[in-house]
């Protein structure tokens, strides 16, 4: 079944998601592929740009995940909090497992691997295509209140329950094996 989980959220408004990395619809590049999960990738986070937001926005939130991964809920990729609402991007690798390239005060929350780190694309083989949404979330707080063991659905169930979300920008690609 294909769904995708911000659909189930409060509407929102649009602004853009974009990468000098990824193409909206392309197959993801092997630097943004799984090397954790045996896929022969590097897990090397994508650069992410985004404009258009909302006014008043303050913070975002960057997350990735997959809705086709073999589980109920998904899997979690990757998730950043506290990015300030001046920073319109982010570097590729930013995503590294020390955060280097992220800017002051942002953090990763631990994947669905339970690394706090960007792990890449990794279907199960023979598994088909499947989607790797890129989410860009524009929020109207200077920062979430989250423990930083929480995971990527907690932070969603927590911005859902906060109505602080003022727009989202979303960049899908897929990758297969």
């Amino acid at each position: 079944m294909s769904w995708n989980p911000y659909e189930l959220l409060p509407p929102a408004a649009s602004f853009s998601l974009t990468s000098s990395d990824l193409r909206e619809g392309e197959k993801l590049a092997m630097p943004q592929v799984s090397g954790i999960f045996g896929a022969g990738g590097q897990d090397v986070s994508p650069q992410l740009s985004w404009s258009g937001f909302p006014s008043g926005t303050q913070s975002f939130v960057v997350t990735m995940c997959d809705p086709e991964a073999p589980t109920v809920s998904g899997f979690w990729h990757w998730a950043v909090v506290n990015i300030p609402g001046n920073v319109t991007q982010l570097p590729a690798d930013a995503g590294d497992e020390s955060g280097t390239g992220l800017p002051p005060g942002a953090f990763q929350l631990p994947n669905d691997a339970r690394t706090k780190r960007y792990v890449g694309a990794g279907p199960p083989k023979g598994h088909g295509r499947h989607r790797y949404i890129f989410a860009a979330l524009a929020l109207d707080t200077q920062s979430i209140e989250i423990d930083r063991e929480a995971t990527p659905a907690l932070l969603m169930f927590n911005l859902f329950g906060l109505s602080c979300t003022l727009g989202r920008a979303f960049l899908t690609g897929w990758y297969e094996r």
